[in-house]
């Protein structure tokens, strides 16, 4: 059987490794600082090239180039410029034929000369593509290739060897970010087209779910007419489970709101409250919101009144709805 090696034990110190992990840091911090001082009109080139086209953006590369290029073609996708990524070593191998002359490529390499991506680079250029290359080296054969070359150099990688992979993809992930959102912006990409393609996200639900469908409606809203006694009140805030109930007149227009906090109030004033209707002591003029707002605008709005509940009015005024922040936090609007 096979002996197994023991783990070789560090020997660095606790304030050794901090520091190594500072340095990291700060080089990979430097390295995008740097880059963003080197911008310049190659990067207005590219973008303006890829808001031009008619087809799609394609970006490509190996290794750990190929990693950030599937991430940067993710954001272009999530932020408005269509967007996919191809292997290098697979676009050579029939991959090609998804690359129409409408088409737009970003070809990453750090060195500029990684072998797979020299090989497909003039096939692409042949296939009438414009190519857009991410290099660290300005002088390389794919940055002179490219019909823009936007420069990714650093001073040195943040690995100890200077040998892995590190602020190079840092900046080359950086830049391609850049040129995203510099996208994002030129095409007025707002935050509701942000939530069509993120509608299981987060920001998704905040910006799409409305009112209407996170609410309560029917039998399923606590109301008592105006001439209900306290104590008719009192059992429908119990049935209803949100806290309080509405007050509706004949046409079923909301004229007030009681609520539980409202109770512990009349409790600590030692109220006398045999008699009471509850119209006595209900808020007139209740906070309320319409169907078609947005679920976030309600939560936005219970939290600037520091409510739990408000009532949903529709055009005609009548009551139609209400909802409390359990509701809104079991749509994870809140």
């Amino acid at each position: 059987m096979q002996e197994t090696k023991p783990q070789a034990v560090s020997r660095a110190t606790d304030d050794e490794l901090l520091s190594l992990g500072r340095d990291v840091l700060s080089i990979e911090a430097d390295a995008v600082l740097t880059l963003a001082r080197r911008l310049d009109a190659s990067f207005v080139a590219a973008t303006r090239m890829i808001l031009g086209a008619s087809g799609r953006v394609i970006v490509t590369g190996v290794g750990k180039s190929g990693h950030i290029g599937r991430k940067l073609a993710a954001t272009f996708a999530s932020t408005g410029t269509p967007a996919y990524f191809v292997h290098a070593a697979e676009a050579a191998h029939g991959d090609l034929g998804m690359i129409t002359a409408s088409d737009v490529v970003i070809a990453l390499s750090n060195s500029g000369t990684t072998g797979e991506v020299l090989t497909i680079a003039p096939l692409i250029k042949r296939h009438g593509a414009h190519l857009i290359a991410i290099t660290g080296n300005p002088s390389s054969a794919l940055a002179k290739l490219a019909d823009v070359h936007l420069d990714a150099t650093i001073e040195r990688e943040a690995c100890p060897l200077n040998l892995a992979p590190t602020a190079s993809t840092t900046a080359a992930l950086a830049l391609g970010d850049a040129l995203a959102v510099a996208l994002l912006d030129a095409r007025g990409f707002g935050p509701d087209d942000f939530a069509r393609s993120h509608p299981g996200g987060a920001l998704g639900r905040r910006l799409l779910t409305r009112v209407s469908d996170v609410m309560r409606t029917g039998e399923r809203i606590p109301r008592v007419p105006e001439s209900a006694t306290f104590a008719e009140a009192l059992l429908e805030v119990t049935r209803g489970g949100m806290g309080m109930t509405a007050i509706v007149d004949n046409q079923n227009h909301a004229i007030g709101i009681f609520t539980d906090g409202d109770l512990r109030r009349l409790l600590g004033a030692e109220t006398d409250m045999r008699g009471l209707k509850v119209a006595d002591v209900m808020h007139r003029n209740p906070r309320s919101i319409a169907p078609d707002a947005l679920a976030a605008e309600a939560a936005a709005t219970m939290e600037r009144a520091r409510i739990n509940q408000i009532l949903v009015i529709d055009d005609a005024q009548q009551l139609v709805g209400a909802l409390n922040t359990h509701d809104l936090m079991d749509a994870k609007v809140i």
